[in-house]
């Protein structure tokens, strides 16, 4: 029986048992903690694909009701868009995580390695630095992903044993 290491998971695990200790099913191929680690990674992209998903739905219900387009609310309010996106990606993260055992402290990593681009990109479009409100959600997303990969290696231990 193959052990994980200790320098990367919190926890040494037998590959084959799970965090309470009971066997997995026979059947069931035996995963290392960093292919774990990536799959939980894998999730999390779709659970804030999702949120991001609903948030651009509720975006346009909202704006058929109000005859008020994602144009224009990007030319009037390019900061409400960055925040509403930061915000519907987040929300659901934290939801998917306390649903999966997370604790609250590797929650809190979480939403602050999703929160904090999307300050700092309202922040770039706010000084100048950025004019396109397209482009300062580029910038929200590529820092996001490595702050949750960040996020995730702080809590590496939560993210690596079979749920």
């Amino acid at each position: 029986m193959e052990l994980t290491t200790q320098a990367f998971a919190d926890r040494t695990l037998p590959d084959s048992a799970s965090v309470d200790g009971s066997t997995r099913a026979s059947g069931r191929a035996a995963r290392s903690a960093p292919v774990r680690f990536l799959l939980h990674y894998g999730e999390m992209m779709l659970v804030m694909s999702t949120g991001m998903g609903a948030g651009a739905l509720a975006l346009v219900l909202v704006g058929v009701a109000t005859g008020y387009g994602y144009s224009d609310l990007k030319a009037d309010a390019p900061a409400l868009v960055l925040a509403g996106m930061g915000v519907s990606m987040t929300a659901p993260m934290v939801w998917w995580m306390r649903r999966r055992g997370h604790s609250w402290a590797a929650n809190r990593a979480m939403a602050i390695s999703m929160i904090a681009p999307t300050v700092a990109a309202i922040v770039l479009l706010a000084m100048g630095a950025v004019a396109d409100v397209a482009v300062a959600l580029e910038v929200q997303h590529i820092v996001m992903f490595p702050g949750m990969f960040v996020a995730m290696l702080l809590y590496r231990g939560e993210y690596t044993h079979a749920h």
